[in-house]
Formats: C-alpha cells, structure tokens, sequence
C-alpha cells in the first residue's frame, strides 16, 4: 500500500466517520439497555400499531403521488413542445424551498371553517354551518397531500435527466419496430429510468419519515412524534431510543428493498448515440393538458402557500417582528453558517482524501459519512443526547472533583451539540457535491502540480480549491438552507430559551396562531429559494435542443 494511504488526511475521514456513525450507534447500544422500560411496553400495547400503520400508509400514498407527479411532469418537459414547456422545466423545481410543514400550516388556515375557501362557499351559496360537507385536510391524507406537493421534485429532477440521458436510439429503434408513443415510453423509457425514479422516491420517503413538523400539527401518529413524546413527555430516553431504532429500521427496509428490487439488472446505453431527440410538438387539447399537468403541481405546491404566507405576512404577519424576529433570524443564521463552514471544510478533507488514498477504505468511509442523510434527524438528536449528555455528566463529576463545584452541562446546554446533530444529518449533502465537482478535475492537474514541487496541502490549496469555488459555494448553500428548515433535531436539542425561524413557525402554529407563523415560515421560503435560483440556471443551460 502506498504511503498516500496513511496521510492525515485519511485518519481525518475515519475521526468523521466515527463521529458520524456515533448517533446511530448509541441508538443501537440503548435499545436493550435496561431492557424493556413500562414505558416501552404501555407505547407497544397503545400507539405503537398507529404508528407503524400510518407509517406505512404514508410511504404508500406519498411513493405513489411523487412517483406519478414527477415522472408525468418529467416526461412532458423532457420529451414534448407545447407552451410555457421552458419555463415548467425550472418553475417545477420550486416547490423544494417550501418545508412540509409550512405547507400544512398554509393549507390549514386556507382551508379551515373560517378560512377563504369556505367563507366563500358559504356567502355565495347561502349555506350556514352543517348544510355541506368539506374535507378535514389535517388527517392522514391531507398529510400525504402535503408531502406530495413538496417532494415530488425529488423524482422530477432524476427522471428527467434520465429522460435526457437516455440514447435516442433505443427509441428511434422502438419506432421502427411499430411502437406508438405510449408503447415505447412504458416498454423502453420507463424500464431504462426506472433507477432514477425508484431513488428519487427514496429519497422522498425517508424525508416523510424523518418529518415531525406536518405529522405532529396534523395530529397523525407516526415515530417521530412518538420519539418526541417518549423523551420530552414520559422522559424516558430507553423507549426513545427503541422507537428512533424501529424508525430507523424503516429507512434501512426502504434502502434495502430498492436494491433488492434491482435483482442484477443492468441499465446502461449501448449505443452511441446520446444526443436527445427532438421532442415531440403537442398542439390543442394535448398541448393544454400537458399545459394543466405542469401547472397544477407548480400551483399547488409553491405558488399558493407563498401567496397565501406573503399575504399573511404582510397584512397580519407576527406581532413580535422587529427585535424578537431579528433574534430568531441571527440564531437561525448562526447555526446555518456555522454548520455550512465546518460542513464544507469537512467535506473537502474527506473528498481530497479519497482523491489521494485512491483506496477502497477511505472511499468506504465517506460512504459511511454519506449514509447520515438517510438517517432521521430525530434519530440523529436521540443518537447525540445519550452519549453527549452521559459525557457531560461525567465533565461535570469531574470538574466538581478537581474544584470543588459543578459547573452543570457544558455541551448539551449550548449549540456545540446541536451543530453536532446537523453536521451528521446534512454533511453528505456537502460531500456528494465536492465529490462530484472533484472527479471532473484531472489527475493530469495534480501530476504537474507536484512536478513543480508543490506538496498535497499547496494542491490543493493553490489548485483544486480556486477552480471548486463555485461547488464549495454551492454546497455551503445547500448545507445551509437544510439546516435552516431542519425541525425535529431543533426541537429536541436546542438550547433552553433559544429558539430559531423554524420552531417559532412550529411554536406560533402549534398555538393556532397561523397567520402570525407566516413571518418566519415565508422568511425560510425565502431562504430556500436561493439554491433552487441556481439549480434552475443548470437546468436552463441543460436544456435539450
């Protein structure tokens, strides 16, 4: 082996990987531990069987909806002409910077008995309270509406660049072999996308599992609010900690049944011809449904809640605006920034070690590192707090030993924890970004970079760093909006009386306060607006001819 492989930066990615497989690894070693708690045996024999149902019924209901809205969305603006197809391309995207839970709060007052809609209803038709019937949106399918609306994107974005990617000629070959267009989009482009839809599908149901914001207001029982309620309700960390496991569980299955699904297909080109073809012009009705198919989603999903949140915000908005509102903002923009810097620097160690070692070990720790955005984040806060409240106890025992008082806990009462817990969940998404900008660079770069004698570090700082600007930019970005939406971590391990744009949309909603909550939930709508501004940039320049 050669002695790359034992630089420092390797002993860096196996410190993260520890750190990043720590969470997890507490969740597992408590599972058992003290066996099992009456806690533990009241939750089996009351809620547990709605939270394991309603979980289920969502990752059913929410598969289905992203998996036909993204792949119908992807298919018309990847495969077709018709109006306005130039601007659904990137517009879809949007939905994206809406967090679930700002969605549900928006579509509850929207929808409510004293909101918009059935005021309407009742002033135009002269109806008065039980003469009609309207659906409650807080139930289990308003829920699964409501991640449908947010996370369809995720398999928009893959499967229409599967749809782009794939070669021309396989069906320009199905063409000729008699098949119509709907024939050879489900004999041929289907099968070959089948990969990137079946991720972004995964990817959209562990973000419904680890979700608590949307399920918790809507009052569907599900394990992250059972997590939430063990810890801060019944106070026992045990019972916690077997339901973050069972949680966690259900990610690994989703993994797990993905690539068993695949079997030992392979779905590769195998002509060369990969330039896309031209797409098919839709004129009249066609061209109006395909208009309405794109719209719909867009509507739904990003252009009415932000309506609804502007407008609320601007003629009722949060009573506590001025000092309180900026407050909230710098604690939202501490953790962000601070989480992006180190998440950021971590992920160029990582990546450039990977880079250098050329070896399946340190290629395996940063999958191990990416593996922590599969990971819930109330699993994630659960996972922290055990260890690190267990090791400020022993701080504290020590430092009243030494000098006579307890100075109390010195990591979980601040926001080193917290950071901690962000880190672990959104570093992946750093480091798949570096990673990817990395492997575009040529080892070619690297020979003559020390052929002019430059060491590793100077590379990299003189060479690969200036021409990944734009990517550590990117990746901080994404890094930082994440955390800024992030939830259930937030609310478990922040710090007392410190409090943030998202758990004050949460706290003001909780409370029914829902047009105050507009202000900080159209303030994180805002933020996530900005790397979906770049991202539609690249999609607009990826535009097929």
């Amino acid at each position: 082996m050669r002695i790359a492989s034992y630089s420092p930066l390797l002993i860096v990615g196996l410190a993260v990987a520890l750190l990043a497989g720590l969470p997890v690894a507490s969740v597992g070693l408590n599972l058992f531990a003290g066996g099992t708690s009456e806690t533990w045996a009241h939750l089996a024999s009351t809620v547990l069987p709605d939270y394991i149902v309603n979980s289920l019924w969502l990752c059913l209901g929410v598969g289905l909806g992203v998996g036909t809205l993204g792949v119908t969305t992807a298919w018309l603006t990847a495969m077709h002409e018709f109006p306005g197809r130039r601007f659904f391309e990137w517009a879809l995207v949007l939905p994206l910077a809406v967090p679930a839970y700002v969605m549900a709060y928006v579509y509850t007052d929207f929808l409510q008995f004293v909101g918009p809609v059935q005021t309407f209803l009742r002033d135009t038709f002269g109806w008065e309270h039980g003469d009609y019937w309207f659906p409650d949106i807080r139930t289990l399918p308003g829920a699964m509406l409501m991640f449908v609306c947010v996370l369809y994107p995720y398999v928009y974005l893959l499967a229409r660049t599967a749809f782009l990617e794939r070669a021309s000629g396989m069906l320009e070959a199905a063409r000729t072999l008699g098949m119509g267009p709907w024939r050879a989009f489900f004999a041929v482009s289907l099968p070959l996308a089948r990969p990137a839809i079946v991720a972004g599908v995964a990817l959209a149901l562990m973000e419904t599992l680890a979700d608590y914001g949307t399920v918790a207001y809507f009052a569907v029982n599900t394990f992250t609010t059972g997590i939430y309620r063990a810890w801060f309700s019944l106070g026992d960390r045990i019972a916690a900690a077997q339901l973050a496991a069972m949680l966690l569980a259900f990610v690994l299955f989703l993994l797990m049944a993905e690539r068993i699904s695949r079997g030992r297909a392979r779905y590769h080109n195998t002509t060369g011809r990969n330039r896309p073809m031209a797409g098919a012009r839709l004129q009249g009705f066609s061209a109006a449904l395909a208009v309405v198919g794109c719209a719909l989603p867009l509507l739904l999903g990003f252009l009415v809640p932000a309506g609804l949140l502007l407008k609320m915000a601007l003629t009722e908005g949060d009573a506590q605006f001025g000092e309180r509102f900026l407050m909230l903002s710098r604690n939202s923009f501490v953790l962000a920034g601070a989480t992006a810097a180190i998440g950021v620097l971590l992920a160029l160690l990582l990546a450039y070690g990977a880079r250098l070692s050329k070896g399946a070990l340190a290629t395996g720790l940063n999958r191990l590192v990416g593996l922590g955005y599969a990971v819930p984040g109330a699993v994630i806060a659960v996972g922290v707090l055990i260890p690190v409240t267990r090791l400020d106890n022993w701080l504290a025992g020590q430092w009243q030993a030494w000098f006579g008082h307890n100075p109390g806990l010195l990591l979980t009462g601040g926001i080193a924890a917290l950071i901690y817990a962000y880190l672990v969940r959104f570093l992946a998404v750093a480091l798949h970004t570096v990673e990817s900008s990395l492997g575009k660079i040529t080892p070619n770069m690297d020979d003559a970079a020390r052929s002019l004698g430059l060491g590793q570090g100077e590379t990299m700082r003189r060479v690969h760093v200036p021409m990944l600007r734009g990517s550590l930019l990117t990746a901080g970005l994404l890094v930082f909006v994440d955390v800024m939406k992030e939830l259930p971590a937030t609310l478990v391990m922040r710090p007392f009386n410190f409090d943030t744009l998202a758990t004050q949309a949460y706290t003001l909603a909780s409370d029914e306060r829902l047009a105050e909550a507009s202000t900080a939930a159209l303030a994180i709508v805002v933020v996530g607006l900005l790397p979906l501004i770049a991202l539609s940039r690249q999609i607009s320049a990826a535009r097929r001819p």
